[in-house]
């Protein structure tokens, strides 16, 4: 037993680092593996480091002590790892750090019965000496593997009850109006906005944050849905063949919203014409008598061949003859302000939000309100009371200097408006990001267009991360940005450091993109 105490208390930081990358990869296995062979060197080898040091230490003690006593070896160095550890955790700053949900609870509870059944195994069956049980926190990387086909049936079973509850519940609420968003891209800005002009006349509800996968929908029915609640606003996600079908059976909604369609999750959908016909299944199982929503703007959706014979309305800046079109667009610093044109009707609009992209989310949500009897003056007042969403090219002061916060997952399409944003604002113009991710195969020619688009736009661009800005860099220097005005820097904290000396409060700062700690190196 004193064994498998040393083996529990010196994987409990291995483990968790485990867990962490494996929550941070959605608990995919397929993401998980593809993400520790391109990261062995840099993560798990690193990691272990210290248990191979203290191995070697007590290799070399073990010729001098008998082997009654290696016990007391491998305590003194279990103890000393684990504060070790534990000191290291305390000085290290997660960018998002690993939520302890009840799914993680149960993974931590087969880790530690994976390291005790392979401690038995090693130590007591096979009679190996005691301070090779040192080395088995080292192969925490590899135990997510076993935990996760342990677990996979109790997962299964704890999806499908809570699924089947919130089945139950919807059914139940009859008279409810359900709006489902999808889109690679744009789909939680339009979520905002939709609810901004909806609350003005109805009881509504939207999934909160970014809770739109099935689990992250069944919390917000069975946590948040209210009897007297009249139109449920639900994002829906998708990164693999199947997702918006599967939510589509699950939350039926009347009317369908598909805000864009790009790249995005390229790694996962495996081509673009998966992506496309899996976003558009928002609209092809929407019901006969429902509404489907489009953005005309976006070629992929504008040329795509419905096969429903739902009412489709669509939406655009640049595409001449969508139902609803956005003209006259004028920026500030605080604000923008444009005309919607809809038939003979012309409306003048005012809003806190910035960047095109954020018109056309604005723009999908008018056609939905008007469908549902809202007047346009209902829709120009939650327009222009409208909060700026979250890391969504926010603009926000802090310690006296101007940031657009555009930190949420950056696209293609997204990251180039948020420069054309930033390129109207006067002082200096800073761009602090780590690149694009999750775009398979195209990843490192949208990173190095990324990187190309900057020139006019930035005076000065911090790159965070060697490793995955090498295309950016590129960008910037075969484009002709002045490289003197080109950090590459190892962290956030570091670009903020030069910011706060380099920067005053008349220059603006892009944060575009903050990656979770399993990208970020």
């Amino acid at each position: 037993m004193d064994m498998i105490f040393n083996v529990l208390l010196l994987s409990i930081f291995p483990n968790k680092h485990a867990l962490h990358m494996f929550q941070q990869n959605r608990y995919e296995i397929g993401r998980y593996s593809k993400w520790l062979k391109s990261n062995f060197r840099d993560t798990v080898i690193r990691d272990n480091v210290l248990i191979l040091l203290l191995f070697f230490v007590a290799f070399l003690m073990s010729f001098i002590i008998s082997n009654s006593y290696q016990w007391i070896i491998t305590l003194c160095i279990s103890v000393f790892a684990f504060f070790e550890y534990y000191r290291r955790e305390k000085k290290t700053h997660y960018i998002k750090p690993l939520v302890y949900t009840n799914r993680v609870k149960r993974q931590i509870f087969f880790m530690n019965v994976i390291d005790i059944a392979v401690t038995c195994i090693f130590i007591y069956l096979l009679e190996i000496p005691y301070i090779y049980a040192i080395l088995i926190p080292i192969f925490s990387w590899t135990f997510i593997y076993p935990m996760s086909f342990l677990t996979a049936p109790i997962e299964l079973l704890v999806k499908k009850h809570y699924l089947n509850d919130a089945k139950r519940i919807l059914k139940e609420h009859t008279n409810l109006v359900k709006i489902g968003i999808t889109g690679s891209y744009g789909k939680t800005t339009t979520k905002n906005v939709m609810t901004s002009v909806l609350q003005e006349h109805f009881r509504t509800l939207m999934s909160p944050s970014s809770f739109n996968t099935p689990m992250g929908i069944t919390r917000t029915i069975r946590e948040y849905l209210k009897p007297i609640d009249q139109v449920f606003v639900c994002e829906m996600g998708a990164d693999h063949v199947g997702d918006i079908t599967e939510l589509m059976n699950f939350v039926h909604p009347s009317i369908g919203v598909v805000t864009s369609i790009g790249p995005q999750h390229l790694q996962t959908f495996g081509s673009l014409e998966n992506i496309i016909h899996e976003k558009m299944q928002m609209i092809e199982c929407l019901p006969e008598d429902g509404l489907g929503v489009l953005n005309y703007d976006n070629e992929y959706i504008r040329n795509y061949k419905i096969k429903n014979s739902v009412k489709i309305i669509s939406y655009g800046i640049k595409c001449e003859h969508a139902d609803y079109r956005a003209i006259n667009i004028q920026y500030t610093s605080k604000k923008m302000l444009f005309t919607v044109v809809h038939g003979d009707e012309q409306v003048n609009f005012e809003t806190k939000l910035l960047g095109e992209l954020n018109i056309l989310n604005i723009l999908s949500a008018i056609p939905v309100a008007r469908h549902l009897g809202v007047p346009w003056s209902s829709i120009v007042r939650g327009v222009k009371n409208m909060s700026q969403v979250e890391h969504r090219l926010e603009r926000k002061v802090m310690n006296g200097l101007t940031f657009i916060d555009d930190a949420f997952n950056s696209n293609p399409n997204g990251s180039k408006m948020a420069l054309d944003v930033l390129s109207r604002m006067e002082g200096k113009r800073f761009v602090v990001t780590p690149g694009m991710i999750d775009l398979g195969e195209i990843q490192e020619q949208m990173n190095y267009e990324f990187g190309t688009y900057m020139k006019g736009r930035a005076d000065t661009v911090l790159l965070v991360g060697k490793k995955q800005t090498e295309p950016i860099l590129r960008g910037l220097k075969e484009s002709g940005f002045s490289m003197d005005h080109v950090q590459v820097v190892d962290s956030v904290q570091e670009a903020f450091s030069i910011l706060y000396r380099t920067a005053n409060s008349k220059d603006t700062i892009l944060l575009e993109n903050d990656l979770p700690d399993a990208f970020s190196n």
